[in-house]
């Protein structure tokens, strides 16, 4: 059998290990990066974030209180409808006072609206971590670093779902 040609990281989704890999930016070198973007994966249930952190430049268009995040080619108040959900994106950046410094763009995939903004989430506290390494004490404190574990437990065999069993009868 032969080996297949490597794929890029445009074609998969990077597994935990790989994320763990990312480099540690330090002040110095995040000014020096000041033109660079950050990159990091969120995740929650099945749904996959990659998301893309740039400074905002004075060219870019913002609404007057809403942050500049692009998702799947939508701007992300068209794309979760829902106020919960779009609080739920905004969080990081209103946690850190920053909500016009950054503009993000985000490819998403897989799960359902509500995980898909949980993964957003994570995926913009994971660039904000990447851009000021001062940023992590505030963002763990908030619980926006950790990813939570929590999916849908298996089907086993013999039941109808995961914990659903058949109606018993004693004869």
């Amino acid at each position: 059998m032969e080996p297949t040609a490597p794929t890029t990281f445009v074609d998969r989704v990077p597994t935990e290990e790989e994320d763990l890999e990312l480099p540690v930016i330090t002040e110095e070198a995040a000014a020096a990066n000041a033109g660079k973007y950050f990159e990091a994966v969120g995740r929650r249930k099945e749904a996959v974030a990659r998301v893309r952190m740039l400074t905002r430049k004075s060219g870019d268009k913002a609404k007057d209180d809403a942050a500049l995040i692009e998702v799947n080619g939508k701007d992300y108040l068209d794309y979760f409808t829902d106020r919960m959900l779009q609080e739920r994106v905004e969080s990081p950046l209103k946690r850190l006072k920053s909500l016009n410094r950054f503009k993000v763009t985000a490819h998403i995939k897989g799960g359902g609206i509500a995980g898909q903004a949980d993964a957003l989430r994570h995926g913009i506290s994971r660039c904000l971590e990447l851009f000021d390494v001062n940023f992590r004490k505030r963002l763990k404190k908030a619980g926006f670093l950790t990813r939570d574990p929590r999916t849908v437990q298996r089907k086993m065999s013999g039941l109808k779902k995961a914990r659903k069993a058949p109606r018993w009868s004693k004869r």
